[in-house]
């Protein structure tokens, strides 16, 4: 057999290794089972992370501290200076997620829209831009502003369940949990 008769089925029919027929088959007497014991046994299962009796290394890891990882929330970003640097974009108009996907600076609506100020080599914003995004950095606010453009913050999720107006000067949040009110002494 040479290499080039070698196909995708050379290994389709190869055969099984018989275990337990006699010491002439190399796989005889214990068939690779060992001695005695459990595993030895029909019918043995044990779990992946078993470890013969002794305790599991993830049970003998410390365990402790909590994390809010899960509640992160996660944004595609976008820079002032790409906006404008496109040609889509080159007179102005209105940005917002689907026009971004549409020029192919944003992937999806899987996340939530960031806008960051960095216009790159440019000084100011010389066009006028309609910006509707759930985040909008205070530095790219005030290029847009000064370009008498108009923003939009909608916010994220979790600031509409703090009660959070993003497009009011005061951002403090209004639905305040029990859980920030603990410890304060009531008003009587």
């Amino acid at each position: 057999m040479m290499i080039h008769d070698i196909t995708s089925l050379a290994g389709k029919y190869k055969t099984r290794k018989r275990i337990g027929r006699g010491h002439g088959s190399g796989q005889g007497q214990q068939a690779g089972r060992g001695h005695k014991g459990s595993g030895s046994r029909s019918g043995y299962s044990a779990p992946a992370a078993f470890e013969g009796g002794q305790m599991p290394y993830f049970r003998r890891m410390p365990k402790f501290g909590f994390t809010n990882a899960q509640f992160k929330v996660r944004f595609f970003i976008v820079n002032l200076g790409d906006i404008v640097a496109h040609p889509d974009f080159a007179k102005g108009g209105t940005i917002n997620a689907e026009t971004l996907i549409k020029a192919g600076l944003l992937r999806d609506t899987s996340r939530d829209l960031k806008i960051l100020g960095d216009l790159g080599e440019a000084e100011t914003l010389g066009i006028k831009l309609d910006i509707t995004a759930s985040r909008v950095t205070d530095s790219a606010r005030k290029h847009v502003l000064e370009a008498w453009g108009s923003i939009n913050e909608t916010g994220t999720r979790r600031d509409m369940v703090r009660g959070i107006d993003r497009n009011s000067d005061d951002r403090s949040p209004k639905n305040l949990t029990k859980k920030l009110r603990r410890g304060k002494s009531k008003k009587k």
